[in-house]
């Protein structure tokens, strides 16, 4: 990956499989490297003493182009965040569509610019 990525782990110990598999989520967005200028993931797992097992958040950080993106994947009520790699797959997949559409958006400001 060409993009800074940084990864911090909350709440629990760090992972080679769990950074392994982030540095692989985040190569999608090397794609759009020219705008993606750092990108900080937090793995947490918050202290949830109403919940049986452990409940996973995964948020990222972007810096896109001047702008700064904040996606946080929250378990609410979503069981489906006991499984750190769900949490980690919808936090990217989140990411990488709201990094899209800026993307998006900056391209069509700057073709319209040119005509």
């Amino acid at each position: 990956m060409s993009v800074p990525l940084r990864i911090t782990f909350r709440n629990l110990s760090h992972s080679d499989a769990i950074e392994a598999r982030i540095r692989e989520k985040a190569q999608k967005l090397d794609r759009y490297k020219e705008f993606v200028t750092d990108v900080h993931v937090v793995v947490d797992s918050p202290h949830n003493h109403h919940h049986k097992g452990r409940i996973y958040t995964v948020s990222l950080e972007l810096h896109v182009s001047g702008h700064e993106f904040h996606i946080n994947r929250d378990n609410g009520k979503n069981h489906g965040h006991e499984d750190v790699y769900v949490a980690m797959r919808d936090a990217f997949e989140a990411g990488v569509r709201q990094v899209d559409e800026h993307v998006t958006k900056v391209r069509g400001h700057q073709r319209a610019r040119a005509v």
